[in-house]
């Protein structure tokens, strides 16, 4: 196949590229040049995709059998994507999030569930109704928590930031909500298993790991991860609400139960997560963590200290 990737260069899409180009697909980038371009690839069209006539003077001209969209944000990302290739492509692969769920009593979260029009992720799910209502062969992917090298976002390197430097780990709460995170690595391998499939086409599904952790027990994970004990991990709760940290993020993780039902993905798609958790974050701590020098950094502490001052 001749397949788009929508950026391609940063986390998501780097794993992507590689198991698409191991596959013998032919796979073009779009994105604004700013990374370096993976190996084995057929070309990057450089473009910003947030610029509609930038889309259509690019990419009018190509064709592909199928188009992963990896970081359209809200609905006017993805539209003129889809004006441009309705009817001509045969497989559209967006990633959405589960942060589009309702906040329930009832977890885990299941592909049918009720979403938040208040969500700061409400423009994933209006893309992905703007896909249905369109009737392009789409398949939309949700996951909770990515993790993994190269990850961009503070979620693994946080904890790790604490435990290599031997600090207190600051939890909000109790330490008991549950959550769940799923490899990166996982997640390019469901969004490969997803392409032409037919069982997938006008679905969505939920992507992450197999099992469910409490903040306290993640932190207890990265620990065992970076060769510490986690029996000897000083872990500080505090009650979010007793503080005002403005912008200033304290923790990583939204302060809620949070986690997603994965079985329907397993099930048609033939997948499942080959990283549990601990085996995930070592590949994070010993590949990135490590690998970047982030443990030897310069590290604001400084949200920490008013939150261990006050306990």
């Amino acid at each position: 196949m001749r397949i788009l990737i929508m950026g391609g260069t940063r986390f998501i899409g780097v794993y992507l590229t590689r198991l698409l180009t191991a596959q013998e697909h032919d796979v073009v980038l779009f994105n604004r040049g700013n990374q370096p371009a993976p190996l084995g690839i057929e070309k990057q069209i450089q473009g910003d995709r947030t610029d509609p006539n930038q889309l259509k003077e690019k990419l009018a001209g190509e064709e592909f059998d199928a188009i992963f969209d990896n970081n359209g944000r809200e609905l006017s990302d993805t539209q003129p994507l889809v004006e441009i290739f309705k009817n001509r492509v045969k497989h559209f692969v967006y990633v959405s999030s589960a942060g589009v769920y309702l906040k329930s009593d009832q977890l885990p979260h299941i592909e049918g569930d009720p979403v938040d029009p208040k969500s700061r992720h409400k423009g994933k799910f209006e893309t992905e109704s703007y896909l249905m209502e369109q009737g392009i062969p789409f398949t939309s992917i949700r996951p909770v928590y990515i993790y993994g090298p190269q990850n961009y976002n503070d979620l693994e390197a946080w904890f790790f930031d604490r435990i290599v430097r031997d600090r207190p780990v600051p939890i909000p709460g109790n330490g008991m909500h549950i959550t769940q995170l799923g490899h990166v690595k996982d997640l390019a391998a469901a969004m490969v298993k997803v392409l032409g499939n037919p069982r997938a086409v006008g679905q969505i599904y939920n992507i992450s790991g197999e099992r469910y952790v409490t903040f306290d027990g993640l932190a207890r994970a990265c620990a065992l991860a970076a060769g510490k004990s986690p029996e000897d991990l000083p872990i500080v709760h505090y009650d979010p609400k007793q503080f005002d940290f403005g912008k200033r993020k304290a923790f990583p993780l939204r302060v809620q139960h949070f986690f997603a039902d994965i079985h329907k993905a397993q099930k048609d798609l033939y997948w499942t997560p080959e990283y549990d958790l601990v085996s995930g974050l070592k590949d994070s701590f010993q590949e990135d963590y490590l690998a970047s020098g982030r443990d030897q950094a310069e590290i604001d502490f400084s949200v920490d200290e008013e939150i261990l001052s006050a306990s």
